[in-house]
């Protein structure tokens, strides 16, 4: 890694942005939809609005830090102010898959479809949140040795902290994650969906992936979720087609099939069931060329 300007490392094996941290004054960067391939941290220290995240719209207020995974579409809309610190990661610089066991933080912070994506910080921790992202910026600076290291475990701590943060005001994230009788059945389950929603459709797909009754992990995800498992399966497709069809120029038989549908049709009454519309007639009116005027 190498440093530029503006706290930002750039990966000098294929010139992608790898780690970046920036203060702004308006909402210019965010007022349009955004499609990162890389973690976003927002942090808001003065504004209100609503956020737009895989098309749910959230009221919020200052002191709040937003959360969104590689390829989550989100834009922001304000009214007055909007100042605050961005931090951007990549994959490639922190993985949150390899290092769950220690930072915890994925599906309590990011890759998490079932609650808000964002929390208030109280004084206390808008103060810890300051000193670290200080702390972040001066070591970007510092071209030293081991910088990698030192900044990878700054990050870190600063995952862990929001995480806990988001856990206490959002406890059913906890409980959601850690239940007393399977202690990472839901994490699992969630995750399983999230690798395999393309291509497994079923609930009995992911009783087998999860070595589960079928009877068994409905009443779980009936339980926690107050949805049925094929209702949580058809959700997550649903966004995704979603994103497809707001983002891309794809043709509806394209989007089909990459969602594991090679019936273009069937994929068609599918998406009309669960939205109320047909696929076409969403991309009309809300989709990407709907948005941008």
């Amino acid at each position: 890694m190498r440093n530029t300007s503006n706290h930002t490392l750039i990966n000098p094996q294929n010139g992608n942005l790898a780690f970046k941290v920036f203060d702004f004054e308006s909402n210019e960067h965010f007022d349009h939809i955004q499609r990162n391939n890389y973690y976003s941290l927002i942090i808001v220290r003065k504004g209100t609005g609503t956020v737009k995240a895989d098309f749910t719209s959230y009221a919020f207020q200052e002191k709040s830090v937003f959360a969104f995974s590689p390829y989550q579409p989100f834009m922001f809309t304000v009214s007055g102010e909007f100042i605050g610190v961005a931090i951007y990661f990549h994959p490639d610089f922190f993985c949150i898959h390899k290092h769950q066991k220690e930072v915890a933080c994925n599906g309590v912070l990011f890759n998490n479809i079932y609650h808000p994506p964002f929390i208030t910080l109280s004084l206390k921790q808008e103060q810890q949140l300051d000193l670290m992202i200080a702390q972040l910026k001066d070591e970007i600076r510092n071209v030293a040795l081991a910088q990698y290291e030192l900044l990878v475990s700054q990050l870190k701590i600063l995952l862990i902290q929001l995480s806990r943060a988001k856990v206490d005001q959002q406890p059913q994230v906890a409980i959601d994650i850690a239940e007393n009788d399977q202690p990472f059945i839901l994490q699992n389950l969630k995750e399983a969906i999230e690798n395999n929603f393309k291509t497994k459709h079923t609930a009995s797909d992911y009783a087998d992936l999860l070595h589960i009754s079928a009877k068994a992990l409905a009443r779980i995800a009936k339980t926690h979720f107050n949805k049925t498992l094929t209702e949580l399966i058809s959700e997550r497709i649903i966004i995704e087609a979603k994103r497809e069809l707001y983002l891309t120029s794809k043709t509806i038989k394209e989007i089909a099939y990459e969602l594991g549908y090679e019936d273009e049709y069937y994929f068609s009454r599918f998406f009309k069931t669960n939205t109320d519309v047909s696929p076409q007639l969403y991309r009309e009116t809300v989709g990407f060329a709907a948005a941008e005027r």
